[in-house]
């Protein structure tokens, strides 16, 4: 008899699990993707809490085939990843974290999307239950896209339906020396290699957990780990992508989410030691990737504590990160008629720091919060006249 291939393999690594477990293993079981086109890998890494009896006794009981593996104890998430990816015979491949659970129609739907546009990657909607996650890529379902054109960027955890063919073809797995950040290097990864990524908005796929013990593992590591991350990142987008702006856009995530909240006010309550180890962990960092298309791509606050870094300007930073903890609101100066708007932080126009006007210029999504601003100018209504030309050329001729 011939057994079908599944749809999806479930990835399930688990560490200290109980009792988030059971919620999670409920999610799977109620998909009302037939279960017959589902298998769960669950892989217990060691735990001490009950959670491999556990895993045992749902595959017991389970309407669709689980396997369990027990392992020892690898120290972090890519392990147990790469062990179920391994195993892994599905035509998709999802990562369902032991402290999460699904959207009762999450598989079904994320399937379903994949078959009908092709695409290589699905983003399903996430809620947070006590966290916050990522929410500028939810505005609407988009049927494809790719790294470049939507926010998905800001979205890089594991959690996504990726087709497994993508990742044997590239030898894809988690980079296990990383002890933060892994699933952001995979996912980047498969973004970058993906014929098309699908995101759905309009349905909660993923509700991601905060556990009240505190032990989540992206909760856990000291600041050097998160400087391995972005490390990581940068270099992984700098080999993939040629420079411009299309590896600008890239660049934006690594400097956002990881390296800028380093560098505010939780600078502040750092003593004098862990200031001059973070200074000296980002300057290679800024001096091999940090450039005017990044810059321009960042809020005014954000580009002016980059540019104070990237300089050395220290204490000149730490004033900075004290302006943004008071919350303090910048003086906006207007000039060339309402269509430029300076920010006036910390050192606008000060002769002795030296720094250029343009890192203090608003870009137009954060310009235009400015009573008084005036989007255009020249080059923007050339740019207008332009596009309205090449669409009227792609127009055939009336008769």
């Amino acid at each position: 008899m011939t057994v079908a291939q599944p749809d999806v393999s479930v990835v399930i690594g688990a560490y200290e699990a109980m009792p988030y477990l059971v919620a999670c293993l409920e999610s799977v079981a109620s998909q009302t993707l037939d279960p017959a086109r589902i298998e769960v890998i669950a892989v217990d890494d060691g735990s001490t809490d009950g959670t491999g009896e556990y895993l045992e006794e749902f595959a017991a009981r389970a309407p669709m085939p689980v396997t369990v593996i027990r392992q020892d104890n690898s120290g972090g998430p890519s392990g147990p990843r790469n062990v179920g990816l391994g195993k892994a015979a599905g035509r998709y491949v999802f990562f369902l974290d032991a402290d999460d659970r699904l959207g009762t129609e999450a598989l079904e739907r994320m399937v379903a999307a994949a078959d009908r546009n092709g695409t290589d990657v699905v983003v399903g909607r996430v809620e947070g239950v006590n966290r916050k996650p990522p929410q500028s890529m939810w505005g609407r379902s988009i049927e494809r896209t790719d790294v470049y054109s939507s926010n998905i960027k800001f979205t890089l955890s594991a959690q996504k339906l990726f087709r497994r063919e993508l990742l044997t073809r590239h030898g894809m797995r988690f980079d296990e020396s990383l002890w933060t950040g892994e699933d952001a290097l995979f996912t980047m990864e498969a973004y970058l290699r993906a014929d098309g990524v699908t995101l759905i908005a309009d349905y909660t796929c993923y509700y991601l957990v905060g556990r009240e013990d505190g032990k989540h593992v992206t909760r856990s590591g000291g600041y050097a780990l998160r400087f391995d991350s972005a490390r990581a990142l940068m270099r992984l987008i700098a080999e993939m992508v040629p420079p411009g702006p299309r590896r600008d856009v890239l660049m934006v995530r690594p400097f956002v989410v990881t390296l800028l909240p380093q560098f505010g006010p939780k600078l502040l309550k750092d003593g004098e030691k862990v200031r001059r180890h973070k200074y000296e962990l980002a300057a290679p960092l800024l001096a091999e990737h940090w450039n005017e298309g990044v810059a321009q791509r960042l809020r005014v606050e954000e580009r002016l504590r980059m540019h104070l870094l990237a300089g050395r300007q220290y204490e000149r930073l730490l004033e900075v990160a004290g302006f943004v903890k008071a919350k303090r609101e910048p003086a906006a100066l207007l000039e060339k008629k309402g269509r430029r708007v300076y920010l006036e932080y910390p050192y606008f126009r000060d002769a002795d720091a030296g720094i250029p006007d343009s890192v203090y210029l608003a870009e137009p999504r954060e310009a235009r919060g400015v009573p008084g601003f005036r989007e255009g100018g020249t080059d923007y209504f050339m740019r207008r006249v332009l596009r309205k030309v090449r669409r009227m050329r792609r127009v055939p001729a009336t008769r």
